[in-house]
């Protein structure tokens, strides 16, 4: 566990001090929180979002839930959505790994979402459908997981 939050802070570390590129309203960066559900369990922890130019970004997030924890990082296409002030759209895709009851788990985790900058605001809002490919014995596919973030921008 140790591990995993050194993981994640020497990645928000990177995210921080690399914001080279500014995306549209003037924040490369936004840090808050994850909240993952649907079917299954409800994970929740922080998350990390940078944008390294204007349309791609990387997003580290680090969740925990059910008894178990999971580090995912996604790489992310950002594009406006024309005449809607702020709001935009991602499609993505990344790994993730679960950790809990003695096992290691491997994810392909896709996404498509919205991603809202509240005007004269440094809120962040986005919403995303994440389905998760397992990899492994008895591999499956859960179609039916969601993402909601809650960031603060700078």
């Amino acid at each position: 566990m140790k591990k995993l939050l050194l993981l994640f802070f020497l990645a928000s570390f990177y995210f921080v001090n690399n914001a080279q590129a500014q995306r549209s309203g003037g924040t490369a960066n936004s840090a808050g929180i994850t909240i993952d559900f649907g079917d299954g369990s409800t994970l929740v922890g922080p998350a990390l979002k940078h944008f390294f130019d204007r349309n791609n970004a990387g997003q580290v997030e680090l969740l925990f839930g059910n008894g178990g924890t999971y580090l995912a990082a996604y790489y992310q296409y950002n594009a406006p959505i024309q005449n809607a002030g702020g709001l935009k759209y991602y499609v993505g895709i990344g790994p993730a790994l679960g950790f809990g009851n003695g096992n290691t788990d491997f994810y392909i985790r896709p996404m498509v979402g919205l991603d809202y900058k509240i005007r004269d605001t440094p809120l962040n809002l986005a919403f995303d459908w994440r389905p998760a490919f397992y990899v492994g014995d008895n591999s499956n596919f859960t179609a039916a997981r969601f993402g909601l973030g809650l960031r603060f921008s700078f």
